[in-house]
């Protein structure tokens, strides 16, 4: 057609690459093929027509986020005729139907995000990764902190539920690991983070997390309740973090380790590979972070326990046990999300696991059997119908040891062996070695011998053994003193 102007229909055509009837073709009608294909109709009758305006459509109206399925179910209930085929159909006209005349959806704003502006909180589950500690699997969460303009991240392992103390300890962890303070704080919600706090507990928590804010100079936030796009930025972060973490647990081999540090050193190290990959970012954003402040605020709980006359104290429905020499006296503990710290006035005393109740009618317990070893020897038959039998043993070889004694020799000397190899895995430090001899005697089809494994296991510590000190004569330092004397006489006329 450019050239249409200053030649005729065949010279114009014939520059052009086409042939003079394509040339008085397209000058008669100059729309493209695909704007002269027809519609195309339909190939067969419209099963729905009859029952589109009348049936389906005030169903929408009424339910509009119902499934195409959930509407096929009850129209072929009400009129058994109709057939499943009929699925795809109804799918599409929903689709139109919801384009052309359903309700209003909810837009998505997206955001420009300032440097040193906000960060988030939020906690995620993990047990889908199947770790596992000392062959156990590890009941677990993650807290999860990011910066939304860098990218920067924090991962804490959290082995309660979303609690003050967990959002407490590991905020705080992030931001002395970040070494700034972003402005801005936000959470998807904080009665969720709280919702394992017994009530009387529940009354303070706004007060307390005001006051963590206020330390740290931010402003807490909050998203919608149940709107969790809302708090996109760090949502969408979750499933890149555990797909990280899936595949280092991939590459290590094995998903168990030797401990809970170990794997906390784990998770850090794959957060700091990320981490790595926004240093540009990250250190473009931490200039202009608010200055931490002097130093942390309380990441834990305050309580006081009372140590009654079983050795131990009660705290949120768990039983701890302590050495009888407390029992009688209050003590003051820090309560941690995985640990207790235990004082005797100013005075640091004892540190331990932090337990959880069995269900929401069975007590928890954690125990040290050397805490009661010493009571549990004068009395060894409170073995056998004791609360926290199981907890006592401190690993599977002990309560196999107890299993196989019942059955063989009766409750009562069951009971006196048992104590009597717990108080030799005590008194000689050999636990882990005890428990490994015990388990080849059990494999063997043998009973432990106490007698053999005393020998075994080295003299006993309350023997004192028979020292033979040779006393050395006076004169002896005479003479030493003489060899002295003479020794700075000569280097007296060396030097001279």
């Amino acid at each position: 057609m450019s050239f249409r102007p200053t030649h005729d229909a065949t010279i114009a055509a014939g520059k052009s690459g086409f042939s003079r009837a394509s040339g008085y073709r397209i000058e008669d009608d100059p729309r493209l093929p695909s704007q002269k294909k027809a519609p195309r109709g339909r190939r067969r009758p419209d099963p729905l027509a009859a029952l589109w305006d009348s049936e389906i459509v005030p169903i929408l109206k009424a339910a509009p986020g119902i499934r195409a399925i959930a509407v096929l179910e009850e129209v072929r209930r009400r009129h058994p005729e109709f057939s499943a085929n009929i699925r795809r159909t109804l799918e599409r006209r929903m689709r139109v139907w919801r384009a052309l005349a359903g309700p209003e959806r909810d837009v998505m704003f997206r955001q420009e995000h300032e440097p040193g502006r906000l960060g988030l909180s939020d906690f995620t589950d993990t047990s889908e990764l199947g770790v596992m500690v000392a062959g156990v699997v590890l009941d677990h969460r993650l807290y999860h902190f990011r910066l939304v303009f860098s990218g920067f991240a924090h991962a804490h392992v959290v082995l309660g539920g979303e609690s003050y103390v967990a959002l407490a300890q590991g905020l705080q962890n992030a931001l002395w690991g970040l070494g700034g303070v972003p402005r801005e704080h936000r959470t998807d919600s904080l009665s969720a983070a709280f919702r394992n706090l017994e009530h009387d507990a529940q009354e303070d928590l706004t007060l307390r997390y005001q006051e963590l804010m206020r330390h740290y100079g931010m402003t807490p936030t909050r998203n919608n309740l149940g709107v969790a796009h809302e708090n996109g930025s760090i949502e969408s972060s979750h499933g890149h973090l555990k797909k990280a973490l899936e595949d280092a647990l991939l590459l290590r081999g094995s998903r168990d380790f030797v401990d809970l540090d170990v794997y906390r050193r784990f998770v850090d190290e794959i957060v700091g590979r990320r981490n790595a990959n926004n240093r540009k970012r990250i250190e473009l954003e931490r200039p202009m972070l608010r200055p931490l402040p002097k130093r942390r605020t309380a990441d834990y709980e305050d309580k006081i326990v009372f140590v009654t006359s079983s050795g131990g104290f009660a705290l949120r429905r768990v039983f701890y046990t302590t050495p009888s020499r407390l029992i009688g006296h209050h003590l003051h503990v820090h309560l941690y999300d995985d640990r207790l710290e235990c004082f005797l006035g100013e005075t640091p005393i004892l540190t331990l696991r932090r337990g959880r109740p069995v269900s929401a009618t069975k007590r928890g317990h954690v125990i040290d059997y050397r805490h009661v070893i010493h009571a549990l020897r004068k009395k060894p038959m409170a073995l056998n119908n004791l609360v926290y039998r199981d907890q006592l043993f401190p690993r599977p070889a002990y309560a196999r040891a107890f299993e196989t004694l019942q059955q063989t020799v009766g409750d009562k000397r069951a009971c006196k062996v048992t104590v009597e190899l717990l108080a030799l895995a005590h008194d000689r430090g050999c636990e882990a070695e005890l428990a490994d001899a015990i388990d080849v005697e059990l494999d063997a089809g043998r009973l432990p011998d106490l007698a053999i494994l005393r020998e075994r296991f080295g003299p006993n510590p309350a023997s004192v053994p028979t020292i033979n000190v040779t006393f050395v004569p006076l004169s002896v330092y005479d003479e030493l003193a003489s060899v002295h004397s003479v020794e700075t006489t000569s280097n007296l006329e060396v030097a001279a």
